[in-house]
């Protein structure tokens, strides 16, 4: 998802999702959303089909 969408679908204004999805970036040493979404699969967060 785009920023833009991650803000629609969490009711926020895109300016908060883009300082949420840097935040996480930053914590969890990933370089982008795809690596944040790899390692989200790979923890168990998401689990596939959802």
């Amino acid at each position: 998802m785009t920023n833009a969408e991650i803000a629609a679908e969490l009711f926020l204004i895109p300016a908060t999702s883009r300082t949420y999805v840097r935040r996480l970036l930053t914590r969890l040493g990933a370089r982008d959303l795809a690596a944040l979404v790899v390692l989200a699969y790979e923890t168990g967060p998401v689990r596939p089909g959802r």
